[in-house]
C-alpha cells in the first residue's frame, strides 16, 4: 500500500519514480505477446533471407494488422518469397531457443554481431539477442525464448518499396491464426451472398462486375436519350419559360450538359441538378453569360458547394441539396428584376 501511495504522489507531481523504486506496473499481455511474435520473427526472416539470397534489411515496420521488412533488392521473385517461408518455418518447428546476452561495449564479440552500429553517447553493456546458429543481433526489443513460441510465419508477398527497395509483407504466431479466422469468415459470407462453393467466388464475382458494366452502359444510354426527349419536350412548348429547374437523381454531368446543348442557353436560364434530393449532389447552371457570371458563385453558395464556370455555364458540387428551392427563388427574382430594365430598352 505505502509503494501505491508514493507511485500516486509522483503520478500528481508529474515525476519519474526515483532510481530503485519499487512501483505497481499494468501490462497487456496479449499486446506484448503479438510484438514478440512480430519481433522475433523478423529478426528470423532478416537473418534467412540473408543468408539464402543476401537481402540485407534496411529498416522494418511493425503494423497493427500486419509488419513490413524492407529489403535492400530491386527485386524478389514468388519462388524466393515461397523459399523463404518455407525455410523459416523450417526452424520454427526445430524449436530453435532465443537467448539475450548483454556484452560489455569493448568486448571483441560486439565486432561479429549483426547491428547498425552503436550510437556515439552509447553507455553501459550491449544487449545482443541471439537465435541459436542462426543469427545474432544488437537489439533492445522484446523477443520470445524459443522460435517454436512463433508458432507460424506467414510472408503475403512483397510490395514496391523505395528506390531498388522491395518491402516484404509478413504475419507470425497469433496474427496468422486471427487472419484465417477473418479469411473464413469472409468466405461463409460470401458463400451466402454469391450462392456457390468458394471455389466459385471468383467466377460468381466476375460474371456479376460484367453484368454491372452492361447494366452501367445501358443506364448511360437510357439517360442520354431521356436528356434528350426531355429537352425537346420543353422546346415543343408554346411560350418557352425564361427559366428551366429539372433534379434527376440518378443522373451525371453529361446528362446536364446534353440538356442545356439541345436547349440552347442564349435567352433560358437552366438549373439542373442529380444526386441525393437532400444530401450531395452535382449542378449546373447554364444561361447568358452575364447572368451565370453573377449568379453561379451565389447557387453555390447556397447550396454549400463549389464550383466555376465559362462561357454561360457554372457548375460544381453541392452538399446541400435541400437547399434547391431557395437557388429556384433566387434565380425567379433575378428574371423578375430583368424584365422591366429589358422593358425599358425597347
Amino acid at each position: 500500500m505505502v509503494f501505491q501511495c508514493q507511485r500516486d504522489s509522483w503520478a500528481r507531481q508529474r515525476a519519474a519514480p526515483p532510481p530503485g523504486a519499487r512501483v505497481l506496473l499494468s501490462l497487456d499481455w496479449e499486446r506484448r505477446f503479438d510484438h514478440m511474435q512480430q519481433h522475433s520473427g523478423q529478426h528470423l526472416i532478416t537473418a534467412i533471407a540473408d543468408q539464402m539470397f543476401g537481402f540485407k534489411t534496411t529498416s522494418w515496420e511493425l503494423g497493427r494488422q500486419r509488419s513490413v521488412i524492407e529489403l535492400d533488392t530491386p527485386t524478389v521473385t514468388a519462388e524466393q518469397v515461397e523459399a523463404l517461408e518455407r525455410s523459416v518455418n523450417e526452424k520454427i518447428r526445430e524449436r530453435i531457443p532465443v537467448t539475450v546476452r548483454e556484452l560489455a561495449a569493448d568486448d571483441p564479440e560486439v565486432e561479429t554481431v549483426r547491428s547498425r552500429g552503436l550510437p556515439d553517447d552509447h553507455a553501459g553493456p550491449v544487449r545482443v539477442v541471439s537465435i541459436e546458429g542462426i543469427d545474432d543481433n544488437m537489439c533492445c526489443g522484446t523477443h520470445v525464448s524459443n522460435l517454436s513460441d512463433l508458432q507460424v510465419i506467414k510472408l503475403l508477398g512483397t510490395e514496391k518499396g523505395k528506390k531498388n527497395k522491395v518491402n516484404l509483407v509478413f504475419l507470425a504466431g497469433n496474427r496468422v491464426l486471427k487472419s484465417i479466422e477473418q479469411s473464413h469468415s469472409t468466405e461463409k459470407a460470401l458463400t451466402s451472398l454469391l450462392k456457390n462453393g468458394p471455389g466459385e467466388h471468383v467466377d460468381a464475382v466476375k460474371r456479376l462486375q460484367s453484368s454491372v458494366k452492361l447494366l452501367q452502359k445501358n443506364n448511360l444510354n437510357l439517360l442520354r436519350d431521356l436528356a434528350v426527349l426531355i429537352a425537346r419536350d420543353f422546346k415543343s412548348k408554346p411560350g418557352q419559360s425564361e427559366l428551366f429547374v429539372l433534379h434527376r437523381k440518378e443522373g451525371d454531368s453529361e446528362f446536364m450538359n446534353i440538356i442545356a446543348n439541345e436547349i440552347g442557353t442564349e435567352e433560358t436560364l437552366l438549373f439542373l441538378t442529380v444526386g441525393d434530393e437532400k444530401e450531395a449532389g452535382l449542378f449546373l447552371l447554364a444561361g447568358p453569360v452575364e447572368a451565370v457570371e453573377k449568379l453561379g458563385p451565389r447557387v453555390a453558395e447556397l447550396l454549400e458547394g463549389k464550383g466555376a464556370g465559362k462561357r454561360g455555364r457554372f457548375q460544381g458540387k453541392a452538399t446541400k441539396m435541400s437547399r434547391r428551392g431557395e437557388v429556384q427563388t433566387l434565380l425567379q427574382d433575378f428574371i423578375s428584376h430583368q424584365r422591366p430594365e429589358a422593358e425599358k430598352k425597347e
